[in-house]
């Protein structure tokens, strides 16, 4: 860390102003707050009167909400458009079984009452866009990050910069996570991290990649714990550091990070609206197909007639178990991994396994979940394949689920 970063660290004011004294039933609630060295009442006073703004109600955010909550923040923002669904509840503890189905904010807001009821909910069903995320995030002291896509992250951060609101970021992706606050004016962000947004088809969501159910609920409490420290003004924020943690090593290693001299500053929201508008659906399962850029698409309800045309077949990139949860009856198993080691080896040798004559097929249909590991597939096979030499390749887009939806109701979700 340079020693100008250190200095504005160092010169950092809390960010919540100082709030009313505590009632006795406050005082006894936090009574292990106030006997802390270096927090005491001052900070607890200004938990009291903090607003924090908390993006998703999902992994990450529960924690985060749970422990801002108990730790006496006095308003609590939360955006989330989602429902809960059974598949949240192996990692989103804020959630009980009994609430599948109920929008989230509304289930989380009930939980943090129940945690604490002098703490004051605000909440938001509406999704983030460029014509409302400048005046929300006004409101409030910090924000925290708690999204599990590229196009909200980046809408998340570039209207940090462009208001000046402090952002503590986190992100989790099966056994490992980051985290880091960004805090504009002061230290580096997300842009000077990663200054370009990267393709959604490019890492699989955590609905196709898997995440250890105990991950985000580490990691969240960490953020949590770096908003409490720039709110109450105690510590020292990570600023300039990326932490980096992996669960199966249980290992954090460090990564410093400073701000880009040559980057451009964020001017407008433009960028990062584009890449929301474009992913409609981001967030519960990433259709990258539905943006991805290497061929061709089929949408369900074309398939079975795209079936019937000779030279077609159906592959399956997903994994053996999702298979028993729904399937395609016409799909060939051909898994995304032996795609990317053997591209259309792989292809050749499925086809010749369930007796298809491999120059006989005219066009390729893939598909996985929703679209984003039968995206990389495309992409793979289209790049290796000599034109010619090559069936045409097409992607399922929103994939099984979207099929399932239409064809196969009682199919169950996943």
């Amino acid at each position: 860390m340079s020693e100008e970063l250190r200095a504005r660290i160092e010169a950092l004011e809390p960010l919540a102003e100082l709030g009313p004294e505590l009632t006795p039933e406050e005082t006894a609630r936090y009574a292990r707050h106030l006997s802390l060295p270096g927090f005491g009442v001052t900070a607890q006073r200004r938990l009291k009167a903090a607003k924090v703004f908390v993006v998703g109600a999902g992994g990450l955010g529960s924690p985060v909400l749970q422990y801002l909550a108990a730790a006496g923040v006095g308003t609590i923002g939360l955006v989330d458009d989602d429902v809960v669904e059974v598949t949240n509840l192996q990692r989103q503890v804020i959630h009980r079984t009994e609430n599948i189905g109920k929008l989230k904010v509304d289930s989380a807001a009930e939980a943090v009452k129940a945690v604490n009821p002098h703490v004051q909910v605000e909440t938001y069903t509406e999704r983030l866009s460029a014509q409302n995320i400048l005046d929300i995030i006004s409101k409030y002291d910090i924000v925290v990050d708690g999204t599990d896509n590229f196009g909200t992250r980046y809408l998340v951060n570039d209207a940090c910069e462009l208001t000046g609101t402090p952002l503590v970021w986190g992100t989790i992706f099966r056994f490992a996570a980051q985290l880091s606050v960004f805090y504009p004016g002061v230290g580096p962000t997300l842009r000077d991290l990663f200054p370009e947004i990267p393709d959604p088809s490019s890492v699989p969501s955590c609905a196709e990649g898997g995440v250890l159910g105990v991950l985000p609920g580490l990691v969240g409490t960490a953020m949590a714990t770096e908003a409490i420290k720039l709110l109450a003004g105690i510590g020292e924020p990570a600023i300039g550091r990326v932490l980096i943690y992996d669960a199966w090593k249980m290992s954090w290693n460090t990564l410093n990070l400073l701000p880009d001299p040559d980057r451009e500053p964020v001017r407008d929201l433009s960028e990062a609206a584009f890449v929301c508008a474009a992913n409609p659906t981001e967030g519960a399962d990433d259709p990258a197909a539905l943006r991805n850029e290497s061929g061709l698409q089929v949408i369900p309800e074309q398939l079975a007639d795209e079936l019937t045309k000779p030279g077609r077949v159906l592959i399956d990139v997903r994994d053996d178990w999702e298979r028993d949860v729904v399937l395609i009856p016409e799909a060939i198993h051909v898994p995304l991994a032996r795609i990317q080691d053997r591209n259309w080896d792989a292809v050749t040798e499925a086809l010749e396994a369930h007796g298809i004559k491999p120059e006989l097929v005219e066009t390729v249909v893939l598909h996985c979940k929703a679209g984003g590991r039968s995206g990389q597939a495309q992409q793979i096979l289209n790049q290796a394949g000599v034109e010619g030499q090559h069936p045409q390749t097409k992607n399922l887009s929103g994939g099984v689920l979207a099929w399932a939806e239409k064809y196969a109701p009682e199919a169950p979700s996943y």
